[in-house]
């Protein structure tokens, strides 16, 4: 069972419904289950995905536990597979119904900035763990170093192809696929595009994620509208499917402080386009070389680095096509799910 709080269109979520789509096709029984609320991805799961929702109304919802317990009783489900923040609901039905085997899936690149006293909590409930998923090596080193002993694997995220479409043409945008939250730097963003735009006059920025209507997401409003950048950068929100939109666009980027491996990287290169990422967290090994690589919060590299692929068609293509190649032989299900499956046998034992 992949265990989350819930399905809204974050990186974390789209791997546990990816997870358990490409499980459902390998296993006897594959579910998901969500502990405080759904979201729009949950129209992405498969019908073979067996659903539950536990409807959790507070941290120590003892009544949902049960729920859980209960339902992990009568499925049989021997192995839950609880990602981020849902490893406190896994650990209390873990102390209730101790056959079940939990695997911690840490997504949270910024983690390793934090002290093992800030995360007291995920310290004591790690004693539970039969092993634990990250996703780069930094993580996978903290792990190690601040929670209790137990097995840790590095696992990359993986993406399918089955919905990549082909564009004979893209449209002149630059596409953001990226929660509007702190860590994602979209100011970072909006400066280096306002250093480009009026040489580029024919491009547009599409940013799409979760909009929090916070102090946040006001400053970037009104950054954009100093700017007179307004007609330039277009807002979409979450949205349930983001593939037709990243295969008619022509350039990703993420701008990030902070990352694990970001599921966008592998979206980008399952849909064609060529990439320019900070180098923080997994991003530079995922790009291997195909893509641009900038320093975080450094608006005039991205700048540069955006403003040289909207220049360079030919460069901008080739690259494309040679990152597209690499995350789908090193990205890709066919890769990753075998390791998966491992550690769930040995984890089991």
């Amino acid at each position: 069972m992949q265990l989350i709080d819930s399905l809204d269109a974050g990186g974390a979520e789209r791997m546990a419904v990816t997870f358990a789509n490409a499980l459902s096709k390998e296993i006897k029984g594959s579910y998901l289950c969500v502990t405080r609320s759904e979201g729009i991805l949950k129209d992405e799961l498969l019908r073979e995905v067996e659903f539950s929702f536990i409807a959790k109304k507070s941290t120590l919802d003892l009544r949902a536990v049960f729920r859980l317990r209960a339902y992990l009783k009568l499925h049989k489900i021997d192995v839950v597979h609880a990602h981020t923040t849902s490893y406190f609901m896994a650990t209390l039905v873990k102390i209730f119904y101790p056959r079940i085997k939990l695997i911690w899936h840490t997504h949270l690149g910024s983690r390793v900035q934090t002290s093992r006293w800030k995360n007291r909590i995920l310290y004591i409930c790690s004693l539970f763990f039969a092993a634990i998923i990250t996703v780069n090596e930094d993580l996978k080193s903290w792990c190690l170093q601040k929670l209790i002993p137990s097995q840790v694997f590095y696992l990359p995220n993986f993406v399918s192809f089955n919905a990549a479409q082909e564009r004979l043409t893209r449209e002149q945008s630059i596409v953001c696929l990226a929660n509007l939250k702190t860590p994602k730097n979209h100011l970072n963003l909006i400066r280096a595009f306002e250093k480009i735009h009026q040489q580029f006059s024919e491009w547009k920025l599409v940013l799409v994620g979760k909009n929090f209507l916070d102090e946040y997401s006001k400053k970037l409003s009104e950054v954009i509208r100093v700017t007179g950048l307004q007609n330039k950068v277009v807002f979409l929100g979450q949205q349930k499917e983001v593939n037709s939109l990243l295969c008619t666009s022509s350039i990703g980027v993420l701008a990030s402080d902070s990352e694990g491996l970001p599921m966008a990287l592998l979206e980008y290169g399952a849909a064609g386009l060529a990439v320019v990422t900070t180098k923080v967290g997994q991003c530079e090994q995922v790009m291997a070389g195909f893509g641009r690589v900038v320093p975080p919060n450094d608006s005039e590299a991205l700048a540069h680095a955006l403003g040289s692929y909207m220049k360079d068609g030919e460069k901008r293509l080739s690259d494309a096509a040679l990152f597209s190649k690499h995350i789908r032989k090193n990205y890709s299900v066919e890769g990753v799910l075998p390791q998966l499956i491992n550690i769930y046998k040995k984890s089991a034992y």
